[in-house]
């Protein structure tokens, strides 16, 4: 149980409620910031706004996935009005404060380094990544089911990337039947995609290696679907791009070759806001369950 945490979630979409939900089924104390056009019941939560007296109090700080943009704005789907986390608004957190997000952007880096607050990023951990990786490729197939007219059973498909994504993509896509090819720069990983029996390339052989494929995804964060790369690609292909934005794809020259080319980055909370909901609620409880036994030693 969490008696005696004060925990505030500022901000965020449908994902956040399954994290509202957990901390108080554990009992924390909740408050809420930027909620204020939720109609759901919560009896055991508080709306506040964003000030000084709310995060005095608090000994978790949950952010949206990205955390905040390079001014400090705060996203929210349940608010009208603009959420700004300022400086003072740090300064006035306890210094055995936690806050949790997705991922930071510099501006919350600098802010949560200047005040010494321990700043906990959940998309760069393995357990939430994978758990992450099964409603992102359910996602881009479904974007690959609704642009393209074949079946995944018997097409051909690159994936680019051998991470926890490209891990799950590949092998849900060869579940269904398709033809895999994947492309990675590591040994290790090459050795692996043989194993699991996909055809594997390194991908400074791209070029080569997309002349037949029917779909590309991508989930290298660098740009290596290039102009070479898509001028050797069918003009039927459709690439669903899964890096963060901007994405791994010349977007521009793709739409210039009449090549579909989708940008989808984020897909877990669009297709599946509940699943990833709970995935995040579940790391998040278990975190702050550690932070309190800390705190009590």
């Amino acid at each position: 149980m969490l008696r005696g945490i004060h925990v505030v979630v500022i901000g965020g979409d449908a994902r956040q409620l399954e994290v509202i939900k957990k901390f108080s089924d554990l009992k924390a104390t909740v408050t809420l910031v930027g909620f204020e056009d939720l109609n759901e019941e919560m009896p055991s939560v508080e709306k506040k706004p964003l000030d000084e007296e709310t995060l005095r109090k608090a000994d978790v700080v949950v952010l949206p996935v990205v955390g905040t943009d390079d001014q400090g704005y705060v996203e929210s789907i349940f608010s009208s009005r603009p959420i700004r986390l300022l400086d003072q608004h740090l300064a006035c957190l306890n210094q055995h404060a936690v806050i949790y997000t997705g991922m930071a952007r510099d501006y919350l880096e600098r802010l949560a380094t200047k005040h010494s607050i321990k700043l906990v990023q959940l998309l760069g951990r393995n357990d939430v990544a994978i758990y992450n990786s099964i409603p992102t490729a359910e996602g881009a197939l479904m974007m690959a089911i609704e642009n393209t007219d074949i079946t995944i059973h018997g097409s051909t498909c690159a994936v680019l990337g051998f991470g926890r994504t490209g891990m799950t993509m590949a092998r849900t896509l060869k579940n269904l039947g398709a033809r895999v090819k994947v492309g990675a720069r590591r040994e290790d990983h090459l050795a692996r995609i043989y194993e699991m029996g996909f055809i594997p390339f390194h991908t400074n052989e791209l070029r080569s290696c997309v002349h037949d494929i029917d779909l590309l995804f991508n989930t290298i964060p660098t740009r290596i679907v290039t102009r070479e790369v898509l001028d050797s690609m069918p003009k039927s292909a459709v690439i669903i791009d899964l890096a963060s934005s901007p994405g791994g794809t010349d977007f521009q020259y793709a739409e210039k070759m009449g090549i579909k080319a989708l940008l989808a980055p984020g897909l877990p909370g669009i297709v599946a806001p509940k699943t990833a909901g709970k995935i995040m609620a579940d790391t998040l409880s278990r975190l702050v369950l550690e932070q309190k036994g800390n705190q009590e030693e």
